[in-house]
């Protein structure tokens, strides 16, 4: 999501192109339209790679979806890297749509897969590597974004395109990997391929324990069906599986993290704090949320999922009553500023620390 780091060298381009199509400048309000939509095309993208990702990693195994993913990503990327050289702004528009698909797939495939893969004792220590490693991209986008690094006017292309280096990663080293032990047992039905996955990924060992699980869960899928969106929101059985994945992954929207990054810049402009200042402040930001999150990976299997969330949204909504006092009342007492950017490091450093609700969704279903 790196072009939000470099949008007015975007809003440049896309006026200079324009004027060169044209022989006319194009108003601020059509600008920032157009700016508006290349940043929601992403969204959109990922929520089309969300409704079509069930059906596909049933039908052709996440392994292969998720390589798949990594060749749009790519395309994605090439796309964003050559659109100032084509002057065509349009491309960056549909990178970004492409982009936000290979998102919406690998942000589902992503948890499931890992989940699968591991074993019981730390499955979920590697389901919480999906929120560190999201705020470890938003990490990384703001340094290669700073104006030293990619964020300059000739650079922000390769910026833009900078993802796709974890895509072409992946792409490369996920062939030797083997399918999740689940999906080879359950809907291969190869109990061969099955235990050498099981000792490929979980090494020499006892696990016999976790086998006769899979195997227990097997037996009980052969009695039942896979069910449609319609069907799930139908079903009485899982009424409040339903009910609860809903829940929580709403709050995940709409905790307030999105404004909090959102008005960060206006708030530490309003602390008068050097223009060249804020980016590394913000980035300061980012590294406070890869780092709670990274602690939220090795406490959840100690305290268990509810206690984090209950515990870190405890604290967001003190933090956030808190910060609206402080920007209701920093015109009259300057110092009021300071505690803003404070809070704003407290909220998003508690955000991190309750990221479990990335794996409510995968954990309440069966494996596969």
């Amino acid at each position: 999501n790196e072009c939000i780091f470099c949008p007015q060298h975007i809003k440049q381009f896309i006026n200079e192109t324009w004027l060169e199509r044209h022989g006319s400048p194009l108003p601020q309000e059509n600008i920032v339209l157009l700016w508006s939509f290349i940043v929601s095309s992403y969204g959109i993208g990922g929520l089309l790679g969300s409704v079509c990702c069930g059906y596909l990693t049933t039908k052709y195994r996440k392994k292969k979806c998720q390589m798949f993913t990594n060749l749009i990503m790519l395309t994605a990327a090439l796309l964003m890297a050559f659109s100032k050289m084509a002057k065509s702004f349009e491309m960056i528009l549909l990178g970004r749509l492409l982009y936000g698909i290979g998102i919406g797939f690998s942000f589902n495939i992503h948890p499931q897969y890992v989940g699968e893969i591991s074993p019981k004792k730390l499955r979920g220590f590697t389901n919480a590597t999906v929120a560190v490693f999201l705020t470890l991209g938003k990490v990384a986008g703001q340094v290669i974004g700073l104006g030293e690094i990619l964020g300059s006017e000739s650079l922000w292309p390769l910026l833009l395109a900078f993802s796709g280096l974890t895509a072409t990663i992946q792409l490369v080293t996920l062939p030797c990997f083997p399918d999740s032990p689940p999906y080879l047992l359950i809907q291969k039905g190869n109990e061969d391929a099955f235990l050498k996955a099981i000792k490929q990924l979980w090494g020499e060992g006892d696990h016999q324990a976790e086998i006769d699980d899979i195997k227990r869960e097997k037996a009980a899928m052969s009695c039942t069906k896979s069910l449609r969106v319609l069907e799930v929101l139908r079903a009485q059985s899982l009424r409040w599986q339903l009910y609860v994945m809903i829940t929580v992954m709403s709050t995940l929207q709409l905790c307030g993290i999105n404004a909090i990054y959102f008005y960060s810049f206006e708030v530490f402009r309003t602390a008068q704090f050097e223009e060249t200042l804020i980016p590394y402040i913000a980035l300061g930001v980012g590294i406070c949320e890869c780092l709670s999150s990274i602690l939220c990976s090795s406490l959840i299997d100690r305290f268990g999922r509810k206690l984090l969330l209950w515990g870190g949204y405890a604290v967001m909504v003190l933090v956030l009553a808190a910060l609206t006092i402080t920007l209701s009342l920093q015109h009259r007492f300057f110092w009021m500023h300071y505690l803003s950017v404070i809070f704003i490091f407290l909220f998003v450093i508690f955000y991190g620390i309750g990221p479990c609700e990335y794996l409510h969704a995968g954990q309440m279903a069966v494996q596969v």
